[in-house]
């Protein structure tokens, strides 16, 4: 983080006067730490993180974050960020840097760049008297502090590249830039801020939070760090999520030296993507994908010619740079417009070209985890030639291999016949295997979901009463007509799933918050079709007489629906289970109340008293 602040002792000051900040720029009475910056690759230093500290004696301790907050609205910023800058290449001289096979991540202000006393050249003296070379240092800009002049910053920024230095953006998600910061810069590394990561094991929200931002980087080319990690979880998940750097206390307290510690980084854990008959397993394009040897930007077009020569099934390659997608080479388009050419003198005219000068920037690239039937809809947007090319596949943004379209063909047969075989006879809805596969894949992607359990009331009783043919038919219509509100443009997704779960209960998943005003749209459905699901007389009345479960004629209510809703947005979820027994407890709940009634783990639309659900918020 941008100026960690130092380890507050009992009496920390909670002020800082203008006169002390004179005090410690006239004295330089400042020093630096370092913290290590270690590589998931193989568990060394990778960098270390200049940090400002007071040095000991004479002066109170503060948090170091009030002396710049003071620095910048007494208009001196620029100075304390010199000194200190000053301090980090002086010091880090002293103890040897040089030595070291590592990068100095130096903090700056963004301010400071733009600031009026700022003196250009003065950060290349320093470096050159301390004898740090540029391309090893990183100055890190951080997020947190509104830019008034971006163009005035952009100029700033490409002078020191073009000087050797690389850039960060540091605190990278709470700031006042986000995304409009990140295309600016265009940064060689993203310090991902420790409040995304600090206990993202337990919160879904952050855990596909961070997962987002680190697949963008890398799409970009961006080396992304974590920092702030604290906790052995969050560095098994950040791991997971193929984030080069780690930084935080759990790893190494920042000093007063240079450490030469080594940790033990979690091995790299691939997800298992499978596309079987398994009920836990989920067919994503990550299941078909097979690895294709890539080709550098800088290799030579013979090269890419002895492939496809010596292999006559290969139809495409992928042309990756640093793991990132740079192109693709499709087999025909290649051979036909490079190789021969438009008068035959292709293969002269390209012996001497690099792969980059013709490869195709129009290619698609979807992540591993995507459902095949979504990888289906984006090919559909293609348009012409490209249209059955090779499709690239990578995991977080890293290249992983290519999938061919007949292999996907063959995919989308293949869950055809799985839907089938697992489909409702009567509704022609998902059953349980698919039921349970979908909750699964939520659960094991961390994302937070409502689920909707459906249940006719009285079911039994009007089924003897009507009939079985009739009972089809109220069964299949308010399948119907829970399909048109959730689905309403008859599109299906995770998010938009109905399932018949068997009878007379039905499962809805959806979006959170999104799951109360698709229930009460289903109640309101159910009203105008009552009159078709029972007789004239019996709708006039309100009622009908049936036998009940104890043998007894008694009079029962119009079809009603009664629903339990569980979100894991409130109620954390670890298995399908689990989630089945706290649904079924909701349903129960709203089973005691009288007519079509909704009850939620969230919040009650009927009153009623609900069973134990543990963690659950009601």
């Amino acid at each position: 983080m941008f100026l960690e602040s130092s380890i507050l002792e009992k009496n920390v000051q909670t002020t800082v006067s203008r006169e002390l900040l004179l005090h410690l720029l006239d004295t330089n009475n400042l020093t630096s730490w370092f913290q290590p910056i270690f590589s998931r690759q193989n568990g060394v230093i990778y960098g270390y993180e200049a940090l400002t500290r007071v040095r000991e004696g004479g002066v109170p301790h503060f948090d170091i974050s009030k002396l710049f907050a003071k620095a910048q609205a007494e208009g001196i910023i620029a100075s304390l960020d010199m000194q200190c800058r000053e301090n980090a290449f002086c010091r880090a001289a002293e103890l040897g840097f040089i030595q070291k096979n590592a990068y100095l991540y130096v903090n700056i202000c963004p301010g400071t760049l733009i600031h009026s006393d700022h003196r250009g050249g003065v950060t290349d003296r320093l470096a050159e008297d301390c004898g740090i070379p540029k391309d090893r240092i990183v100055l890190e800009i951080t997020e947190q502090e509104a830019i008034k002049n971006y163009d005035l910053f952009q100029r700033s920024i490409d002078h020191y590249r073009k000087r050797g230095y690389k850039i960060a953006i540091d605190d990278f998600g709470v700031g006042y830039g986000g995304l409009k910061m990140l295309s600016i810069v265009q940064p060689d590394y993203v310090k991902i801020d420790r409040h995304f990561i600090d206990e993202l094991d337990r919160f879904p929200f952050k855990y596909n939070l961070v997962d987002a931002m680190a697949t963008v980087c890398h799409k970009l080319g961006i080396m992304v760090i974590a920092e702030g990690i604290e906790r052995r979880e969050e560095m098994e998940i950040v791991s997971r999520f193929g984030i080069e750097l780690f930084q935080g206390y759990y790893l190494e307290r920042p000093g007063p030296g240079l450490s030469d510690a080594s940790v033990d980084i979690p091995g790299k854990q691939n997800d298992v993507y499978e596309c079987t008959d398994s009920v836990v397993s989920s067919c994503v394009i990550g299941s078909i994908c097979r690895y294709v040897e890539p080709l550098a930007p800088t290799a030579s077009v013979m090269a890419a010619f002895k492939r496809f020569h010596d292999n006559t099934n290969l139809q495409g390659i992928a042309v990756v740079a640093e793991e990132r997608v740079m192109g693709m080479l499709p087999r025909m388009r290649f051979l036909e417009q490079h190789l021969i050419g438009p008068h035959g003198f292709g293969y002269a005219l390209c012996q001497h070209r690099m792969i980059k000068d013709v490869q195709e920037p129009d290619f698609l690239l979807v992540e591993a985890s995507t459902p095949v039937e979504e990888v289906v809809r984006l090919i559909q947007g293609r348009r012409g030639v490209s249209l059955y090319d090779d499709l690239c596949v990578s995991k977080h943004g890293k290249y992983i291999g290519t999938v061919a379209i007949a292999a996907l063909l063959d995919a989308i047969t293949q869950k055809s016949i799985q839907l089938a075989k697992g489909a409702s006879p009567l509704t022609g809805l998902p059953g349980n295997e698919f039921i349970q596969r979908t909750v699964v894949r939520l659960i094991e992607q961390r994302v937070t979901f409502d689920v909707c359990y459906i249940d006719i009331d009285d079911f039994k009783p009007y089924n003897d009463y009507y009939g079985f043919e009739k009972g089809d038919m109220a069964i299949k219509g308010i399948a119907q007509l829970i399909v048109d509100v959730v689905q309403p443009d008859g599109h299906n997704d995770q998010f938009r799933f109905v399932g018949h779960i068997g009878g007379d209960d039905f499962i809805v998943i959806s979006r959170p918050h999104a799951s109360l005003s698709l229930c009460e749209q289903i109640i309101n459905r159910l009203q105008q079709l009552l009159p078709n699901f029972h007789g004239e007389k019996e709708f006039e009345n309100g009622c009908y007489q049936a036998m009940d479960r104890q043998g007894k004629v008694r009079c029962f209510s119009l079809l009603s629906l009664s629903i339990g809703i569980v979100s894991t947005e409130d109620c954390a979820v670890n298995s399908y289970a689990e989630l089945a027994y706290l649904a079924t407890g909701v349903k129960q709940a709203a089973k005691k109340l009288h007519g079509s009634a909704i009850v939620s783990n969230r919040r009650m639309t009927a009153q009623a008293e609900l069973p134990s659900l543990g963690a659950c918020r009601v």
